[in-house]
């Protein structure tokens, strides 16, 4: 998989995947709040499949 999620883009996608898991264990929103695994998963990983599909990247260019 090459990198396609830059370091900002990465940084909001973890923070808001957290938020979501940390809101939905807690019970402050319904189990929707579970979904907050994919932005998790995508800023740890720094790949967006959908980025891959729409020829997107927000990685620095080398």
């Amino acid at each position: 998989m090459k990198r396609n999620v830059g370091g900002l883009d990465r940084a909001i996608r973890i923070i808001l995947g957290l938020a979501l898991i940390i809101a939905a264990a807690t019970g402050a929103i319904g189990w929707w709040g579970w979904l907050g695994i994919l932005p998790l998963a995508t800023g740890v990983f720094s790949f967006c499949g959908l980025y891959s599909l729409l020829g997107v990247s927000t990685c620095a260019r080398k």
